[in-house]
């Protein structure tokens, strides 16, 4: 196996031996930083000597010791290390044989777990990465563009709050399970458009992100077959990413949609994609996810941008907008009123914008710009597209409307 291979599979794995170790042990913290440990020892391990027989018992294992060894050591904390081993059954601390506990599949709880109320957004999306996608605090650092001391700062401080919330590793009550379930499903979503639209720094694309939300996302949708949102989340991914290989330039520079060259979108998640959203929206309440993935299908097949039927774009994002009213929407509507009904009515519905949360925001500016100089006013489509380059933390994006502007000037 290659180095990239063990990766994966590790990620894979890591949910399951966490699961294991919390509910045997009772203690997500000590279990969490466990099993990271036994990762790191696999990783090397499994290079030098390959990949055991039983990679999940190796893994269970090891992590299993490892915990075992913190509560040891902890000599400051000696009246607590007594009540966790005397809590535990003498024969739980002595590693299982691999094949003494049979895989179960915790995603579902480790993922309500890690988006507890208590926490936070960004405490969410860190510790999801962590401890449901497997990968390391450096990164998870490196994927955000924050230094390692202070991604690791902001995942002990979401311990502590789920330490002190009570949180529990099981499924919430029936009342609460909805609510956590779509926090679930907004972390995902936090994680995919991070990563597929970078906020800040030199790429446009971190596919590391994006892949990781897709894996986790999938993953949910089998644990959670007949939830129309979740897969209609799933579908919104796959028929975004397919995008991915068209959406930048030999340099890495920013290719707009209606430029990019769709032979090079992936067909195989577009066929997957729209498979999943018309399942769903013939199986389920609709719901945001399922439009918004309704509305990459209708790009995803169309041959061009003349081609795309924006009537039905118009409509879909008008039913968006009252499922989840939301700048952004609204923005988004923008655009696809400005292809139907012409771009004087898509800047009249800007004005509603001017005051809210996006004001000043560059892809506001941007959209204004694209609809100014399609109503035949490039000099101030051109201030709208420098006034929005001077605002984009993405370099690539930037470069793209400084662009932008000087071709109109």
């Amino acid at each position: 196996m290659t180095g990239d291979e063990i990766g994966d599979l590790l990620r894979d794995l890591a949910p399951q031996v966490l699961g294991t170790l919390v509910r045997r042990y009772g203690d997500f913290t000590r279990a969490e930083d466990a099993v990271q440990e036994a990762m790191i020892t696999a990783v090397e391990a499994w290079r030098a000597d390959g990949v055991p027989e039983h990679p999940a018992g190796w893994l269970r294992t090891v992590a299993a010791r490892r915990y075992v060894d913190q509560v040891r050591a902890d000599a400051a904390r000696q009246r607590r290390e007594h009540a966790v081993l005397d809590a535990t059954p003498r024969d739980a601390l002595i590693a299982p044989p691999p094949d003494a506990e049979p895989p179960r599949d915790d995603l579902l709880e480790l993922l309500f777990l890690c988006c507890h109320p208590a926490l936070g957004p960004s405490a969410q999306v860190a510790l999801t990465l962590r401890a449901v996608g497997g990968l390391t605090t450096p990164e998870i650092a490196a994927a955000f563009l924050v230094p390692e001391k202070t991604m690791g700062q902001r995942i002990v401080r979401a311990k502590q709050r789920l330490r002190e919330a009570g949180a529990r590793f099981d499924l919430p009550p029936e009342p609460e399970r909805g609510p956590r379930l779509a926090a679930v499903r907004h972390v995902l979503y936090l994680i995919f458009n991070e990563g597929y639209a970078a906020s800040s720094g030199p790429a446009l694309r971190r596919v590391d992100l994006t892949g990781q939300a897709i894996r986790l996302t999938r993953r949910l949708h089998r644990r959670l077959p007949g939830d129309g949102e979740v897969a209609g989340l799933l579908a919104l991914m796959l028929l975004t990413e397919a995008r991915g290989p068209a959406r930048t330039g030999p340099e890495g520079d920013l290719v707009p949609l209606a430029e990019q060259d769709r032979t090079r979108w992936d067909r195989t998640a577009i066929a997957e994609g729209v498979a999943l959203v018309t399942r769903a929206l013939s199986t389920a309440p609709v719901g945001p996810y399922q439009v918004q993935a309704a509305i990459a299908a209708v790009h995803a097949e169309a041959s061009s941008t003349e081609d795309t039927d924006w009537p039905q774009v118009l409509a879909l994002y008008e039913l968006l907008e009252r499922l989840a009213p939301g700048p952004a929407v609204t923005l988004n509507r923008a655009v696809a009123l400005g292809m139907v009904r012409g771009p004087r009515a898509g800047l009249d519905l800007l004005h509603e914008l001017a005051d809210g949360p996006l004001a000043g925001h560059h892809r506001l500016l941007a959209v204004r710009a694209h609809l100014l100089e399609r109503a035949g006013e490039p000099a101030a489509a051109a201030r709208a597209w420098r006034e929005a380059a001077r605002l984009a933390g993405s370099l690539p994006e930037r470069r793209f409307l400084v662009r932008q502007a000087a071709r109109l000037s």
